[in-house]
């Protein structure tokens, strides 16, 4: 078994932030401890660096398989160790969806052949992401799903999502909703308000997120079953979620960089690359965004990586395709604008970015400990850069942050006690 040293590092772990070395022994940190002495072990000096558990998303796409011209399981895990994940979870909208064992186990086996990160399948939860019937739960965990979704399109039906709560938590998964009521979003680009008239383009009303976050939040409670609401980007999205976790609803909920580091003034530029659903929000729904994730009303941060090839987004803004590639961005913007902010401590951003999606879906990992697993990501926060979307290792290169100056750069991302990725 191969032993790996991380000499000196300043480690962030769940209640504390302190300087330590850690021995890595195969797959597991064998031991932390002030001083460790090892001859003859591969070391890593980490004197300037914080050692942080592995970043876990819980909302990327990789479009494997159909969509390879946009990103595939290859280029995408290249760019999570890039950007410092150890575990992504990559969304169903897949063609074919993946909405079966037989996709299951085919991104499973591949992100294995890869070999980078871990590639973590969540399946649909209807058939084709339709709406309409329920997909193969059962058989889509045993394949090893982690999760159910029908993310980019929401479940409009009720009652075929209370259906898919049940059977969910009778296999020991939960359902992430994408929520959105698309008859309110009516064609909409961008988020409804001044710029929206401003630019002369078609807006979507917070309301469209909203009614169906409150549905999943009733259903949630009626069933007594756990639910989780995808990318939230709007202040009253944040009150109902607090509000229902004060009642004790199982609700979890995520967010994105864009979301609490953007406004929507920046379709004013007509750019592509600001074109996501749900759309940027003003100022207001950026507070509030920081404020949930300040008092854990939004339990984790996520970037729904949504790789386009650049033909998709240089078009009209009306037909541009929806989605930034955000898995290379990520760490940093979070730090930058939530630590150096003063609205996180690295702890919460350890929690909020590892800790919180290994627990909402039952992965291995998250926290640094002795005898956990060695999934281990190194940074060093004072390093200063500026970000450019063409030194992206995604195919996707679509960012509205080209151009940002942020802090915290990642240096290492340890998968397993390997090293996956060295700057």
């Amino acid at each position: 078994m191969s032993k790996l040293l991380i000499k000196n590092g300043t480690a962030v772990f769940t209640d504390s932030v302190k300087k330590c070395d850690i021995l890595v022994d195969g797959d597991k940190i064998a031991k932390i401890s002030e001083n460790i002495d090892m001859a003859g072990v591969k070391t890593i000096d980490a004197s300037e660096l914080h050692v942080f558990p592995g970043l876990i998303d819980m909302h990327v796409h990789l479009r494997e398989p159909g969509y390879e011209y946009k990103e595939d399981i290859a280029s995408g895990s290249a760019a999570a160790v890039h950007g410092g994940f150890t575990q992504i979870c990559c969304m169903p909208n897949t063609n074919p969806v993946c909405d079966n064992a037989a996709v299951v186990g085919y991104i499973v086996a591949r992100g294995k052949e890869v070999g980078l990160c871990k590639v973590r399948p969540i399946g649909a939860i209807t058939v084709g992401e339709k709406g309409e019937q329920l997909a193969e739960i059962g058989k889509m965990k045993d394949a090893g799903a982690v999760a159910i979704s029908d993310d980019g399109r929401p479940v409009s039906d009720a009652r075929v999502m209370r259906l898919a709560m049940e059977y969910a938590s009778d296999f020991g998964l939960i359902c992430l909703s994408h929520c959105e009521d698309k008859s309110l979003v009516d064609g909409g680009v961008v988020n409804e308000g001044y710029n929206s008239t401003l630019a002369g383009l078609k807006g979507i009303p917070r309301a469209a997120e909203e009614i169906m976050i409150a549905r999943e939040i009733i259903l949630a409670e009626t069933l007594q079953k756990r639910a989780h609401i995808c990318h939230v980007s709007t202040k009253g999205g944040v009150q109902l979620l607090r509000e229902a976790k004060a009642r004790g609803v199982a609700i979890s909920a995520e967010t994105c960089p864009h979301y609490f580091t953007l406004t929507d003034d920046i379709v004013l530029s007509y750019d592509a690359n600001t074109k996501v659903n749900p759309p940027v929000r003003e100022k207001e729904d950026v507070e509030a965004i920081k404020e949930g994730l300040r008092d854990g009303t939004l339990d984790c941060i996520v970037t729904d990586h949504a790789p386009h090839h650049v033909d998709e987004k240089s078009v009209e803004y009306n037909l541009a395709a929806f989605g930034i590639s955000g898995i290379e961005t990520s760490f940093a913007l979070s730090y930058t604008n939530l630590v150096r902010g003063g609205v996180l401590t690295l702890e919460q951003l350890a929690e909020r970015m590892s800790t919180a999606p290994a627990r909402i879906l039952n992965l291995e990992g998250g926290e640094l400990k002795e005898g956990g697993v060695a999934d281990i990501m190194l940074a060093d926060l004072n390093e200063k850069y500026v970000i450019d979307s063409k030194k992206f290792v995604s195919k996707g290169k679509n960012t509205p942050f080209d151009g940002t100056e942020v802090y915290g750069r990642v240096k290492y991302t340890i998968v397993d006690g390997k090293i996956k990725y060295s700057a």
